[in-house]
């Protein structure tokens, strides 16, 4: 499958930034999707943001306007810039990746995973 490895997490002050990247890498025809979900103690995983191949984003309504999400599709990674941060997006946050292994069936792969905390 698709190996996903993470970075960027951390501890930040409220109002503060930071940003997470992702990198995806393995035996693929393409990956089409690259994006990041999140998951609080006690709640299920949401999607953060997610964009395609041909570069369009879509966001969570809660990190519409604060967040932004670019790839670099030469290097299948993607970079979230995470400003104005809330005490309410600590979370633990995933990367995802799917498109498509080298036999042509397709692939749906996560990261491990990384701390985000806000906290003063």
């Amino acid at each position: 499958q698709v190996h996903v490895v993470e970075s960027g997490g951390g501890l930040v002050q409220p109002g503060g930034s930071l940003r997470l990247s992702c990198a995806a890498s393995g035996s693929v025809i393409s990956i089409n999707n690259m994006g990041w979900y999140r998951q609080a103690p006690g709640k299920g995983r949401e999607l953060v943001a997610d964009i395609t191949w041909r570069d369009y984003a879509n966001y969570a309504d809660s990190v519409q306007g604060r967040f932004t999400l670019s790839r670099d599709n030469a290097k299948n990674t993607v970079s979230l810039q995470m400003n104005s941060l809330k005490p309410e997006d600590t979370a633990v946050y995933y990367c995802n990746a799917r498109g498509y292994l080298l036999d042509y069936t397709s692939f749906n792969s996560w990261g491990q995973g990384t701390q985000v905390t806000v906290s003063s």
